[in-house]
Formats: C-alpha cells, sequence, structure tokens
C-alpha cells in the first residue's frame, strides 16, 4: 500500500501542482489580456482625439476658406459697383460736354450769320445809296524821296546778293576724289 500511496500522492501533488501551473497561468493570461485590453482602450482613446482634432481642423478651415471666399466676392461687388459708378460719371461728363460744345457750336454759327447778314445789308445800302467820288493821292517831295531811297536799297541788296553768290561758286573746294580713283593713283605709284 505504500507504493500506492507514493503514486496516489504522486499524481495528487502533480494535480496540485498542474492547478497551480493553470492558475498561474490563467492569471497571467488575463494580466496580459487587462494590459493589452488598456492599451487598445487607450489607443482608440487617442485616435478617437486625433479623429476630432483633425475633424475640428478641417472645420476651421472650410470656415475661414468660406469666409475668405465671402471677403472676395464682397471686394469683387465693391469694385464692379465703383467700376460702374466712374463710368456713369464719365459718360454723364462727356454727355454734359458735347452738349455744351455744341450750344456754343450753334451760338457762334448763329453770330456768323447774324455778322453775314449785316455785311450784306450794308453792301445793299452801299449799292443802293450814292457813290463818293474817290480821293486822289497827292504825290508830295517828301514821299518821293521815300520811294526813291527804298528803291535804291533793294537795288544794293540785290546786287550784294549776286556777289556773295558768285564769290561762293569761285572759292568751292574740289570735287572728291572716288574711290577708283584713288586706287588708280595707289597703282601708278607703286
Amino acid at each position: 500500500m505504500r507504493k500506492q500511496k507514493s503514486l496516489l500522492t504522486r499524481i495528487g501533488d502533480a494535480m496540485g501542482a498542474a492547478k497551480d501551473r493553470t492558475q498561474e497561468a490563467g492569471a497571467s493570461l488575463m494580466k496580459r489580456v487587462e494590459v493589452a485590453a488598456v492599451g487598445a482602450s487607450r489607443e482608440a482613446g487617442k485616435t478617437r482625439t486625433a479623429v476630432k482634432r483633425k475633424a475640428r481642423a478641417a472645420t476651421a478651415s472650410i470656415k475661414r476658406n468660406a469666409m475668405a471666399a465671402e471677403a472676395g466676392a464682397m471686394k469683387a461687388y465693391g469694385k464692379a459697383q465703383r467700376t460702374v459708378k466712374s463710368k456713369a460719371r464719365t459718360v454723364e461728363a462727356d454727355a454734359t460736354r458735347a452738349v455744351g460744345k455744341a450750344k456754343r457750336a450753334v451760338k457762334s454759327k448763329v453770330r456768323e450769320a447774324a455778322t453775314d447778314a449785316k455785311r450784306a445789308a450794308g453792301r445793299v445800302e452801299r449799292a443802293m445809296g450814292p457813290k463818293k467820288p474817290a480821293t486822289k493821292r497827292r504825290t508830295t517831295a517828301k514821299s518821293a524821296v521815300k520811294k526813291g531811297v527804298a528803291k535804291v536799297k533793294t537795288t544794293v541788296r540785290k546786287t550784294s546778293d549776286a556777289v556773295t553768290k558768285a564769290a561762293k561758286g569761285v572759292a568751292r573746294k574740289p570735287a572728291k576724289r572716288t574711290a577708283k580713283k584713288k586706287a588708280a593713283a595707289k597703282r601708278s605709284r607703286i
């Protein structure tokens, strides 16, 4: 029986040891699972916060872009309004300028027509009225002397011009030699 007891004891001890080992393995496995679960939840939290942060950043970026586009559209609208106003002012100023010019042209034409009518009326009156006798000019000694002096001066001026012209023709430089004549002269020297 001793042998049996010892065998049974051994089996019992082996069973106890196996039980202890399984409990230890189960406990370590539980710890590993708990650590993995905590790590997974931590990673899930990090991912969740990163996704939230990216979503907030994307929302803010979209809002900024929308506001910038709206501001750009408002600027373009204001610019277009100012351009239209400026063009309208320019057109209005051009129109008033043209009207003023036309008025002045009409006034000048009316004045011109009135003066022409006055002239024509004066001519008609003079033609219809008695003619005045033409007054004869008397030549005095003083005026005759003046005429004579003027004629002498013009004659002197004309003769001096002719003399200077003739002198210039004589004092002219000799004509320049052409390239062919220069080449021929060089060849003859050699």
